[in-house]
């Protein structure tokens, strides 16, 4: 049985703590359960944290991940370091977000025989203060998209995804706050996750 271990913040975290299956209730639930009705024999680990960042995510690496030895990981994290930037004044650089997110992905490379997919972050200006956030966001999703290609690994950049999923929804049935997903929100992503992996069954792309 293939196992995918999901990382990230609290999007992917989403109250897996409180759940009995300790999937939580966002898009790794509706993954996880889309995956189980196409008969895909996975086990899938969710170890989203709330509040971390990308120093976070690398300092549990070990213990969350390469020890699980998966055969997928999934990397959805960048928001959280772009608040602190936004409300501490510490930059990108000088929380050396570049180096700790390549050194991830060289270590998922070297330790472990998993596929990698990194998805990028996202926020919605709704509230309006959010709108302050975008440049930040935007310029993790570059560096996260430079990285990945750098290690060869699959790169989902979600934030203009997630944005037209709102406009044409409204925000209000996407997010709950400007960074936490819905119901629907959370069917959003995990459809485009799926897209980006698992619907591409018959490419020697897909993940699995």
């Amino acid at each position: 049985m293939k196992k995918i271990v999901f990382l990230g913040d609290s999007i992917t975290d989403s109250h897996r703590l409180f759940s009995e299956n300790g999937l939580g209730d966002g898009y790794v639930y509706f993954i996880a359960r889309e995956l189980k009705m196409r008969g895909e024999e996975v086990r899938i680990l969710n170890r989203g944290h709330d509040g971390f960042t990308v120093q976070g995510v690398r300092r549990f690496l070990a213990k969350d991940c390469i020890l699980q030895k998966p055969d997928v990981v999934s990397l959805l994290v960048g928001c959280n370091d772009v608040g602190l930037m936004m409300n501490t004044g510490k930059s990108l650089k000088e929380q050396e977000f570049l180096n700790n997110y390549r050194e991830i992905l060289k270590e998922l490379r070297t330790e472990t025989d998993a596929k990698i997919i990194c998805a990028g972050p996202f926020i919605f200006p709704w509230p309006l203060e959010y709108q302050n956030w975008i440049p930040g966001i935007r310029e993790v999703e570059r560096l996260e998209g430079m990285v990945a290609k750098e290690q060869n690994v699959r790169f989902l950049p979600l934030h203009e995804k997630m944005q037209q999923a709102a406009e044409r929804y409204g925000y209000q049935k996407i997010t709950t706050d400007g960074i936490h997903l819905t119901e629907l929100g959370n069917q959003f992503l995990a459809k485009e996750w799926l897209k980006a992996t698992f619907y591409c069954k018959n490419d020697h792309n897909a993940l699995l």
